[in-house]
Parts: structure tokens; C-alpha cells; sequence
């Protein structure tokens, strides 16, 4: 991200608490004014100590240290307090900008992005951003403000010592911090990708940890990302020593400053042009000055990084969102099981052909079918297209005889209850799993979903009963047990269409054929799509009236590449 156009995208994206910002720095101004004042009256009061005058007419000057030394400690605490508060608004506010532009994308826009590094620019990415006024905009602003009141208050003692500083203040504020950047632009560069990948990798390799060690590979991904790791620290490091060398060059700038002040101050002092009190005064306000312009290289090096981290959120502020919402969405008549029907309907996954197409579906109000085929057929794609996750490259998909795409994509998905293949199982007990479909839901009415979903026995024999951990991912329950958590808590939302993607996956046959004619049996009117692979019982489900039909979504051309639906039964 470069130039004038990438800058006002990064600024639209991050919401600056504009107001906040500015009380921060005007603290800031005011902390570091006053160590220049400090630094001027201690001066002059040591010169006009040396002199051993009456007391009395140093008591100004001594009360001035003491209240400057004072108002700088609580100028300086206001300005953390007030600067610190409005970036940690800000940063609130751009998780929720930024989590509010993920959710659509999901799932189909996800694969674009791999996991760990998703996670790094949630979390470190975002972090980042507060740089943007605690160590970008409040320094610049706070270096000019300074510098300015302290080439005043020299050029008040001495005029030509004040444009010195003047001259050393400008060119130690651009050359400094270009020299420290340029020291830094290859590690800046790569540093937020390099921790991306890391995370992405260890992310991965925690997932795959038993596949690995039983391809006794571990070790071989463990050696891969110890590399990345050095790496890592190796672009730390040198980001640190440019900082550093930043560091070195203001401090060797304001001792070059200093001995130039001497050197026009020394005759000033011979010809009578100022006092040799005032030398002190003139000689070490340069020192306190440049504090202020040692804020500048590392704001430069915060902006380097905040540009990149910018750079890798707004990759998921501009990803196409794969389903768009329409400017005013007609309104869905609740309280009625809907009429869905798909007309020729095409969809492909983003960056790919079409996986189903032509295709044809007709649920009206309470009917059950099934859907069957092979793997890579579209099956799950056309799951995709039910839910409007994924919008249709072809045909129509109406509600009631309403184009969805005149409708909110997520009034459309209140509408359904799915349960996919991989359902997810949050690192919570049994009881507040299921409660996410409902969150009034009672104990009665959650054992009732879990009867439904054949899980009555053993959430009965559980130490806990509703109240057990099923640890990370539902770890500390079986395939199949998860996947029956996820019908239950299906089952609970009580949504008008139930779709349900491979839902007997990871169940024995028998298991599996029960199931299905329980959750059917407690369908009640609902309307069913029932996806699956497995054909062996659903004649007979047909014959006894638990299925209205099956359809089966095949490879046109043996390709699964395409897909049409023709009615078995």
C-alpha cells in the first residue's frame, strides 16, 4: 500500500478517535514544553547561582524548576492516560470494523486466507494500528509544536542562535528518521508476513500433530519452523539496530548542536551581544529540544508498520464478499414455513468453474427430501447456495416466490437450521453449546433436543450430565457424538427448514439409519433436506413416508466440474 490513494484507504479503515488524539498531544506538547522551560530556568539559575547573588533573587527561578519538574510528571501521566484511552477505543472499534467485513466472507471467501495468518492480522495486525496515534500522529505533531517553542524561546535570548537550532532541528528531523527507515525497509517490509506465516504454519502443525506423528514427520516440521523462527528473530533484530542507530544519530545530532550553540554564543558573550548567564540557556535548551526530534525515527519506523499491518487488514476489508445484500431488502413473512425453490441454479466456489449446474429443487412447505450423490458431485455446494453463502452464477433461488437476491442474506439463513459436515463444537460444556441455538432454553427442553438426536443415554451418563466440558473442538467427545451435539442444537433453533449435510458421518450403519428416522420423526412440519452419500436405507424411508423423494446430484459428463438433479423416487 503506497502512495496518497493507499494512505486515505488506511485512514478511512482506521476509525481515529479524532478528538482524543488531539487532547493526547496537546498534553504532550505541554509535558515536553515544560522540559524545555526546566531545562532553561535550571540553566540560568545555575549560572546566576555561580555569580552568589542575595537569595531573594533566585527564589523566582527556584520555584520555576520546581513547578516545571512538577507539571511535567502530570502533563506527561495526562497524556498516556488520555492518548492511551483513545487508541484503545480505536482499537475496539477496528476489531468490530474488521470482524464486521470477515463474517461474510465466510465460509466461501475464507480459503483465501490461511488460518494462522487470519489469526495474526486479528490479533497482531490490529494491535499494530494503535501506533497510528500514539507513536505516528501524536510525535509528528508533538516534535513540530516543540521544536518551534524552543527555537523561540533561544532566538528570544539570541536571534542567531535561534535559527541554528532552527537549521540543526530541521535537518536532524528529516534526515535522522530517513536514515533509520532506510536502515529498516527490509525488515519492515517482511516482518508482518514472516509472522503471519509462522502463526499459519504452527496453527497447521498443532491440527496436524497426529497424522504427523504417525508419518513420524514432526520432527521435520518442527526443524521447518524453527528456520522461519530465526529468521524472525534475525528481522527483529535488525529492525531493533536501525532503531538504535536512529537513537545514535539524534543524540549525535543534539551534541553537534550543543557545540554549535557554544560556538555562536562564546562571541556573542565577547561582544556584548548577550549576558553570560544567558550562555547556560542557549547552550542547553538544544538538549531538551531534541527530545522532542528523537520522537521522529521511530515514528517513522511505527508508520512502516503500520502501513504493512494497514495493508493486510484492508486485504479483508476489500475481499469480495461472495453473497451482496441488495440496498433495501424486501421483507420475509415469518411465522410460516417457506416455499424455497431452485430454478436452473448454477454456483461455483470462488476462483473456480461452476461444481453444480442446471439444476432444479422444489420444497414446498414441509417436504423431506434427500440428496444424494457422490463425493466432488456439488452436494455441499448446493448446501452453500440453500444457506446464501454462495451467491448463484446461474438460474434463480426463490423464497416464497421472491428473488433472494431482494432479500437479506441473513434473513434468508434464519430461515434454515444446518447442520454441516464438520459441525463445530466450542471448548464449552454440553449445556452452553446447545444454548447457542437458544439461549432460553431450559434443561428439559435441552435433554429433549438431545433425546432427538439419539445423545439421551449418554448425556445421562456423564459425571456432569449437561454441565460437561467437551474440551477444545469438542476434543473430549467421539466424530459422531460432535456431530449429534450439532443436530441437537439444530434441532433446538427450530427453524422452519432443516438442512442437514452428511449428518450421519462418523456413525456406525445402524446408528446412522436410526438417526435419521428419529430426526425425521421429530421434524414435526418442518421442511428437510437431507444430504448424503449413503443410500442404503432411504427407499424404504420413502415407502414408509419419513422421505418424499430423493434427488440425486450427479457429475455432468463424469466431471465434477458440473452437476444436474433428477428425481429417483
Amino acid at each position: 500500500m503506497t502512495g496518497l490513494a493507499g494512505t486515505r484507504r488506511l485512514l478511512r479503515l482506521v476509525p481515529v478517535d479524532t478528538r482524543g488524539t488531539a487532547v493526547g498531544v496537546v498534553w504532550a506538547v505541554l509535558s515536553l514544553g515544560s522540559g524545555v522551560g526546566l531545562m532553561a530556568c535550571a540553566a540560568w539559575l545555575i549560572s546566576r547561582a555561580a555569580e552568589q547573588p542575595p537569595v531573594l533573587t533566585l527564589t523566582f527561578a527556584v520555584v520555576g524548576v520546581r513547578a516545571l519538574a512538577l507539571s511535567r510528571a502530570a502533563f506527561r501521566y495526562l497524556e498516556r492516560l488520555r492518548s492511551h484511552d483513545a487508541a484503545f477505543r480505536m482499537l475496539a472499534a477496528l476489531r468490530v470494523r474488521v470482524h464486521a467485513a470477515l463474517e461474510p466472507l465466510a465460509p466461501a471467501g475464507l480459503p483465501a486466507f490461511r488460518q494462522g495468518d487470519l489469526l495474526a492480522r486479528l490479533v497482531d495486525d490490529v494491535d499494530t494500528m494503535q501506533d497510528l496515534p500514539l507513536r505516528v500522529v501524536g510525535p509528528a505533531l508533538t516534535a513540530a509544536a516543540v521544536s518551534a517553542f524552543s527555537v523561540a524561546l533561544v532566538a528570544l535570548v539570541l536571534p542567531g542562535a535561534g535559527a541554528v537550532l532552527a537549521v540543526a532541528l530541521l535537518a536532524a528531523a528529516l534526515a535522522v528518521p530517513l536514515a533509520t527507515a532506510w536502515a529498516a525497509r527490509r525488515a519492515d517490509a517482511a516482518l508482518a508476513g514472516a509472522r503471519g506465516r509462522l502463526a499459519g504454519d504452527v496453527v497447521e502443525l498443532l491440527r496436524a500433530l497426529p497424522d504427523l506423528a504417525v508419518a513420524g514427520a514432526v520432527e521435520a516440521r518442527l526443524a521447518a519452523l524453527e528456520t522461519q523462527d530465526r529468521e524472525l528473530v534475525r528481522l527483529t533484530r535488525r529492525q531493533s539496530a536501525a532503531a538504535g542507530l536512529g537513537a545514535g544519530l539524534a543524540a549525535l545530532a543534539a551534541g553537534g548542536t550543543v557545540v554549535a550553540m557554544v560556538l555562536v554564543g562564546v562571541p556573542a558573550v565577547r561582544a556584548g551581544d548577550l549576558g553570560g548567564v544567558w550562555l547556560a540557556v542557549v547552550v542547553l535548551v538544544p538538549l531538551a529540544a531534541f527530545e522532542a526530534v528523537g520522537l521522529l525515527p521511530p515514528a517513522l519506523s511505527a508508520w512502516q508498520r503500520v502501513r504493512r499491518s494497514g495493508a493486510r487488514l484492508l486485504e479483508i476489508v476489500e475481499t469480495p464478499v461472495p453473497v451482496v445484500d441488495p440496498p433495501a431488502p424486501r421483507a420475509l413473512v415469518v411465522g410460516r414455513v417457506p416455499h424455497l425453490r431452485l430454478e436452473a441454479v448454477s454456483a461455483a466456489w470462488p476462483g473456480g468453474g461452476d461444481v453444480v449446474r442446471d439444476v432444479d429443487l422444489d420444497l414446498p412447505p414441509g417436504r423431506r427430501l434427500a440428496v444424494v450423490g457422490a463425493s466432488g458431485a456439488g452436494k455441499s455446494t448446493l448446501v452453500a447456495v440453500l444457506a446464501r453463502f454462495l451467491e448463484p452464477t446461474g438460474g434463480r433461488y426463490r423464497v416464497d416466490g421472491v428473488d433472494v437476491r431482494e432479500l437479506a442474506a441473513d434473513d434468508v439463513r434464519s430461515l434454515l437450521g444446518l447442520v454441516g459436515q464438520d459441525a463445530h463444537v466450542f471448548a464449552s460444556t454440553v449445556r452452553e453449546n446447545l444454548r447457542l441455538a437458544a439461549p432460553d432454553a431450559d434443561d428439559p427442553a435441552l435433554v429433549g433436543a438431545l433425546r432427538a438426536a439419539r445423545l439421551g443415554d449418554w448425556v445421562e451418563s456423564l459425571p456432569d450430565g449437561l454441565g460437561t466440558w467437551v474440551g477444545e473442538r469438542g476434543a473430549a467427545v467421539s466424530g459422531g457424538q460432535r456431530q449429534r451435539l450439532a443436530l441437537a442444537r439444530a434441532l433446538l433453533a427450530d427453524r422452519p427448514v432443516l438442512v442437514l449435510d452428511e449428518p450421519t458421518a462418523g456413525l456406525d450403519p445402524a446408528t446412522a439409519d436410526a438417526l435419521v428416522r428419529d430426526v425425521l420423526a421429530a421434524a414435526g412440519g418442518r421442511t428437510v433436506v437431507l444430504v448424503t452419500h449413503r443410500t442404503s436405507d432411504l427407499a424404504r424411508l420413502v415407502d414408509v413416508g419419513l422421505l418424499d423423494g430423493v434427488v440425486e446430484v450427479a457429475a455432468a459428463g463424469g466431471s465434477a466440474s458440473a452437476a444436474e438433479a433428477r428425481v429417483l423416487r
